[in-house]
């Protein structure tokens, strides 16, 4: 399975902020917002990942993750030169997914919880259909939303519906066969203009193939689009890592873990970062792992 993260868009609902810099490229208090959805793939065994931003923010991005061999990875760039809708990264990506499935990370939502790389590990392990996961949230209207019937299988999906009759929102993580560069290719643009990804889920959920994993209640899941909510995912990422003494989304951490890279590796790494917190932390992991 390959994994494409899309990052571009304008970010205008961060302006001024956002005027010189990505969204994607803000940090969520340690680190840049582009490495949490990276994490999310990475955990789910994915290393062939495509990178979608806009052509001024793309060196950026390449100068920050470069080829991305230092983290056991194959990166590589593409550019979405407007904003066309979630689905356009199919488009956008269709030569690099090739004959393979593909998992689509949006750049600016942040997952964490127990037991959580199993279940991407699960989803990445599907040879048919599609997995979505579902999360409850007080204000639905923002969100393509699923609907369940009695039995808690998905019936329907809106996007962002003015009276919905469920709570459960589809996240931005999204686990697909090839047919779905075959499906995006077919989708005619909504009334906004864009490519939804809701009108792609709809084709495997009429199909049968749609998979919703629904995220309980010991999950979050943060969407970082305006400048509270940015406020609270760095204040929550700040005050897990602190009482735990672990970082969350620490790509190095999880490249090592995953086997990606070696124990020398790993140290090459810190040692790049100097004096750095970040870097001391590295080192612990790589001493706390030789005990």
């Amino acid at each position: 399975m390959k994994g494409i993260v899309l990052a571009g868009g304008a970010g205008t609902r961060l302006h001024p902020v956002t005027r010189a810099v990505s969204k994607q490229l803000l940090p969520i208090y340690d680190k840049p917002m582009v490495y949490y959805p990276l994490s999310a793939l990475m955990l789910a065994g994915i290393r062939d990942i495509l990178l979608i931003t806009t052509p001024e923010d793309r060196p950026a991005f390449e100068r920050l993750l470069e080829d991305g061999a230092s983290l056991g990875l194959k990166l590589t760039y593409a550019e979405q030169p407007h904003p066309g809708g979630l689905a356009q990264a199919f488009l956008i990506g269709r030569s690099f997914v090739g004959s393979d499935r593909v998992a689509l990370a949006l750049g600016d939502n942040i997952f964490y919880g127990q037991g959580f790389a199993n279940v991407l590990q699960r989803a990445s392990e599907r040879t048919k259909g599609a997995t979505v996961f579902a999360y409850r949230v007080r204000d639905p209207e923002r969100y393509g939303v699923v609907t369940f019937d009695a039995s808690g299988r998905a019936i329907d999906i809106q996007e962002k519906p003015k009276a919905s009759q469920s709570n459960y929102a589809v996240t931005g993580l999204y686990f697909y066969d090839n047919r779905v560069l075959d499906i995006a290719a077919s989708l005619k643009p909504s009334p906004r203009g864009e490519l939804e990804i809701t009108d792609v889920n709809l084709a495997y959920l009429r199909s049968g193939d749609l998979h919703v994993e629904v995220l309980t209640r010991g999950f979050a899941w943060l969407d970082t689009g305006t400048h509270d909510s940015l406020l609270q995912a760095s204040n929550f990422i700040q005050t897990l890592q602190e009482r735990q003494g672990l970082r969350v989304a620490c790509l190095e951490e999880i490249a090592y873990k995953m086997g990606f890279l070696d124990r020398a590796a790993v140290a090459r790494l810190a040692d790049s970062m100097g004096k750095s917190a970040y870097a001391d932390y590295l080192r612990r992991v790589l001493e706390e792992d030789a005990v």
